[in-house]
């Protein structure tokens, strides 16, 4: 570097020198008169042989400095200045810019970008800040460039100034400008723009290309220099027509800043006097036009764009060649370009900032984007352009290749969804089937365990029944789940049973009730005091306390602690206890080392859980037989097979056929009968029961003429039923759908719904009695373990409005021969133990008188196998009046307390038995009852003389059920007379109903309809007497 010093010096000169005469030259160039073709050949000798001076020298510089191009100092004006300042730069501050590669740290991708900024600037001498950078880096102070007047006469338009002019290397897409084109100038005004100095400029991405516009915000040199000819900054004068222009203020040039602003006032050009300027520039001056994607090099536009930013070629090429491939590929006729705008994209692609130019930014280079946009957008365009069947052919394939790989991957997909949901199926298949094989073993065990207790209880039956026993009510009503949860007040019907703890007035008996309800102490305080004051009296007719106190030990209330967890599931008794092991642990240490059995209710699966787990028998036949024989048509088969009389009709009807050809039959068979009953199967309470009256058919009076005209005797035969039962087949549709009526439209509001539910559980169509006086009864038995059939209780039943549901009875039963009622009960009780039935049953009953023979016809028409609400308040009734019912003599005898003693010898005297007639009553439902506390409610009854006489063994006693609702409670009257207590009993309930009723809010009741009934059968009871009457004296 130093023996090319002075060289370096000397080269420069002899630069001067061509230039100067290259200037000379310059003015006998003549132009042509198109201005199209300009005679260059003056040029060629001296810039070739300036190149080759400068790229020889200048290698040998770069190779010792940094690889870097630098600026040459400006030549002056030799006319003022004689010297040629030479440039010696301080080697030794230079370092070495060639580290180990060890050394070389790994450097962010901000470091990255920045070096690479750097380096563009380093390899660019004309940019403002490359002397910025080489202080900064390199520590070279380069010479700044000083401004220099010039008098000498310049063409037309022209400002001189230095410039230097480095050959265009080929740029990475293969476009180069050729070495010959820097050489051959065509007009000075083009040399002096090409030699230009030009200065680029670095921005933020903010200035980059905006998603809104598709415009580039970075302005390139060239924009920044064109700008700044119209900024009030600089001003400009004409002198011998030439353009001068002023500066506001140019730095010294030893000035060196590294701050910001200098780097901003760096892209500012430092000597506008030394700057090539023409006039005011047009911002169109720069447009070019391509044609059918090609731009055509020889267009004056197109040279004139070119030469003017020939310095940042390489980077408007690159810019130029995507923009015109674009054009190509949609075959665009015609796009005027922005030359300026062009640059920008150019330099905003060349810094990095877009790695591919979208094509909203080579819209935005154009002047016509509408239309060039209209043709981009339209369907199919691409493939017009050039390699079109080819882009075809590659689209084509590509979405053939996608659609077989989308619908293979779609495949896969549903495969593995479909293999996963095979195998989470089968895993849980396996896991259902295993808990299906477990809960099978343990009921198939449970159920072993059931058989084997109940033989021992059938074996030691007659001990049991004589020793001390501890006997666990649970009073659970094991319906479906659609029942349950249809049943209003499902947990108060399972508690209406709560008599049952009235089972204490036999001495050798405890009692362990599992109630369905948490009970207040106001209950638990009235049935202590109840149970106390009842039982067997001494012979003054009162009870010793230390009775009364055995009495209250003797009893004990439990609530399964699963009631909280299932408050509004309706879950039956047996599964809340079940699910209960506290109380299932008391129960267990309450009869540990007793005789103890259970009565429940109706029948369920769980009663097997709970017994096992209590290690007790269950005083019941198996669920399973429990369930099949329990239903309307299970008990016509055992009536049937207890050869008692049961209403005509037939059971198990499963489809709508069968229900019409099964009515004719009947119909055609019982001529006499005037209303049919359609009962299903699962019915309880009236609720799955309905009616329809044969006098709405119309071809009814044509079948009864029939059958008269046939006579009784023949009309039996089948062939003459034939023809009206035919009439009647093709009518019964009709006369069901608009006149059958369910019992209880509360659960069933039309005939549809009803013969839905009918025929999908099956049922039973039967006869109503043909009399307008039917008594109907309830008999309650015990199917002895040991085979013993015993009749528990018997009474004629007081019906609601409808006369098909039980809201009271009348005990004993006076409708019906006591012996009568014995063989009948007798029949179906050995019918139940022959089909292994055990425990308590309740059999309904219906008496009426035939108008033809006028003889009492007795028929079998339900059978319960459970323990009935009759039975539980007759047991309150025998409680409460220490006597016993005689089911084969229909008596309810009470011993009566002996009025005198001997004074001198205790004789013992029987006491006198009595004679008593209950009403007993244990649906009374009223909504304004819960308007009252109990106490409240008893006191308003003592207030009306409401009471049981403990002495006298008649009056009133109350059963109450909950604590929470208090709507529902039951009663019994008793007294000397059937009609002493049916009147006591009506009278008690208009007294209770005008007490918690206003005049205006009566609430929902069936007070109503039962003191009519026991009107109704008041007026039969006196008509009967009259009738009585009148037949003695005739005998």
């Amino acid at each position: 570097m130093l023996q090319n010093e002075d060289n370096l010096g000397a080269v420069l000169f002899q630069v001067q020198q061509n230039l100067r005469q290259l200037k000379c030259a310059l003015e006998n160039i003549t132009v042509n008169v198109g201005g199209e073709t300009l005679d260059i050949q003056a040029l060629d000798a001296a810039i070739g042989k300036t190149e080759r001076s400068i790229r020889k020298h200048a290698d040998d510089y770069v190779k010792t400095v940094t690889t870097q191009v630098l600026v040459l100092p400006r030549i002056e004006d030799l006319q003022k200045k004689k010297q040629i300042p030479k440039w010696k730069p301080s080697l030794e501050s230079i370092r070495d810019v060639c580290p180990q590669r060890e050394a070389i740290p790994r450097a962010s991708p901000g470091e990255k970008h920045k070096s690479a900024l750097t380096k563009r600037l380093l390899h660019n001498p004309a940019h403002p800040n490359h002397r910025a950078v080489m202080h900064q880096k390199f520590g070279i102070s380069l010479p700044d460039v000083h401004k220099r007047k010039t008098n000498k006469a310049k063409p037309d338009g022209i400002i001189t100034g230095p410039g230097v002019s480095f050959p265009v290397t080929k740029c990475r897409h293969g476009l180069e400008k050729p070495e010959e084109d820097l050489g051959s100038v065509p007009n000075t005004n083009w040399l002096q723009m090409v030699i230009q100095p030009k200065a680029a400029s670095l921005h933020s991405r903010e200035d980059s290309l905006s998603p809104q516009t598709g415009r580039l915000g970075v302005m390139s040199t060239c924009h920044r220099q064109q700008k700044s000819e119209t900024e009030p900054g600089f001003t400009c004068k004409t002198i011998d027509r030439e353009w001068t222009p002023i500066p506001i203020k140019a730095p010294p040039p030893s000035a060196t800043s590294n701050s910001m602003e200098h780097r901003v006032n760096g892209l500012i050009p430092k000597s506008p006097q030394n700057l090539l300027l023409r006039g005011p520039v047009n911002s169109n001056k720069y447009d070019f036009t391509i044609l059918m994607g090609l731009t055509n090099p020889m267009a004056r536009d197109f040279r004139h764009f070119k030469q003017r930013f020939s310095l940042c070629w390489s980077i408007v090429v690159e810019a130029l060649e995507a923009l015109e491939q674009l054009l190509r590929d949609f075959a665009v006729p015609l796009a005027r370009v922005s030359g300026q705008r062009l640059v920008e994209l150019g330099h905003a692609w060349e810094s990095g900032w877009l790695k591919v130019p979208p094509t909203t930014g080579f819209l935005s280079v154009l002047e016509n984007w509408e239309e060039v946009l209209v043709l981009l957008s339209r369907p199919g365009q691409r493939y017009k352009g050039e390699g079109g069947i080819e882009a075809a052919a590659v689209h084509i394939q590509s979405c053939w290749r996608r659609y077989l790989a989308r619908t293979a991957y779609l495949r896969h997909c549903r495969r593995r969804w479909a293999a996963g949901t095979i195998a989470v199926s089968w895993l849980m298949l396996t896991q259902m089937r295993h808990v299906r094989k477990a809960l099978q073993a343990r009921r198939s065990r449970q159920l072993d365990n059931f058989r084997a207790r109940a033989k021992h209880l059938a074996a030691n039956w007659k001990r049991i029944q004589s020793s001390k026993r501890t006997i666990i009510h649970i009073p659970s009503l094991g319906y479906s789940q659609v029942q349950r949860m249809n049943l209003r007040g499902y947990d108060i019907l399972q508690n209406i049973q709560i008599s049952r703890l009235c089972d204490i007035r036999d001495e050798n008996v405890d009692v362990i009730y599992v109630c369905p309800r948490h009970l207040g102490d106001d209950i638990l305080h009235y049935y202590t005091r109840l149970l106390k004051c009842g039982g067997d009296p001494d012979e003054d007719g009162t009870r010793s306390p230390a009775a009364s106190s055995s009495s209250a030990r003797r009893f004990i209330v439990l609530t399964p602690e699963a009631l909280d967890y299932f408050p509004t599931r309706n879950l039956c008794l047996s599964t809340l206890l079940k699910y209960s092991p506290r109380t299932l642990k008391r129960i267990k240490h309450l009869i540990q080392g007793k005789q103890a059995y259970i009565v429940g209710g109706v029948a369920h699966a769980d009663d097997l859980a709970v017994a096992d787990e209590l290690g007790v028998p269950i005083l019941a036949s198996e669920p399973a037989i429990a369930q099949l024989h329990s239903t309307k048509s299970g008990g016509r088969s055992i009536f049937l097979g207890a050869e008692v009389d049961v209403s005509p009709g037939r059971g198990d009807i499963y489809t709508l056929n069968q229900l019409h050809e099964t009515l004719a039959g009947l119909m055609a068979q019982n001529i006499d009968v005037h209303r049919w009953l359609f009962k299903m199967d699962s019915e309880y309470g009236g609720c799955g029961t309905a009616y329809c009256d044969t006098r709405h058919l119309s071809c009814y009076d044509w079948a009864l003429q029939e059958c008269h005209r046939y006579g009784p005797e023949l009309w039996k035969t089948e062939w003459i039923q034939e023809s009206v039962q035919l009439r009647y087949l093709n009518k019964i549709p009709e006369w069901l759908a608009r006149h059958a009526r369910p019992v209880k439209t509360s659960c069933y509001p039309d005939w549809a719904c009803f013969l839905k539910t009918f025929l999908t559980q099956g049922g039973v169509v039967e006869a109503y009695p043909p009399s307008e006086c039917v008594t109907c009864l309830t008999v309650d038995l015990l199917l002895e373990p040991g085979g013993e059939v015993t009749m528990l209780s018997c009474g004629d039943q007081l019906q609601g409005s409808c006369q098909l549901e039980a809201l009271g009875s009348t005990v004993p039963q006076t409708s019906v021969n006591p012996e009568t009622l014995q063989s009948i009960s007798m029949r179906v009780g050995q019918a139940c133990l022959q089909r292994l039935i055990v425990g308590y049953v309740s059999v309904d009953l219906a008496t009426f008188l035939n108008r033809n023979t006028m003889e009492q016809k007795v028929w079998a028409i339900d059978l319960d196998l459970a323990y009935s609400d009759q039975l539980a308040m007759t047991q309150m009734l025998l409680m409460m009046t220490g006597g016993t019912l005689n089911c084969s003599t229909g008596c309810l005898e009470v011993p009566m307390p002996i009025q005198e003693k001997c004074c001198e010898h205790r004789i013992a005297a029987k006491p006198p038995v009595v004679n008593r007639y209950a009403v007993v009553g244990s649906h009374l439902f009223h909504s304004n009852l819960s308007m009252l506390y109990h106490n409240v409610f008893f006191m308003v009854c003592n207030a009306h003389g409401i009471g049981f006489n403990n002495k006298g063994k008649h009056g009133t006693v109350f059963a109450i059920y909950d604590s929470s609702e208090r709507c529902t409670i039951g009663m019994i009257t008793v007294s000397e007379d059937l009609r002493g207590a049916l009147m006591t009993f009506a009278r008690n309930l208009s007294v209770i109903h005008q007490e918690i009723s206003p005049s205006k809010t009566q609430g929902e009741t069936n007070f109503k309809e039962l003191i009519k009934k026991i009107e109704d059968v008041l007026l039969l009871t006196d008509q009967n007497k009259m009738r009585a009457v009148k037949d003695k004296p005739a005998e």
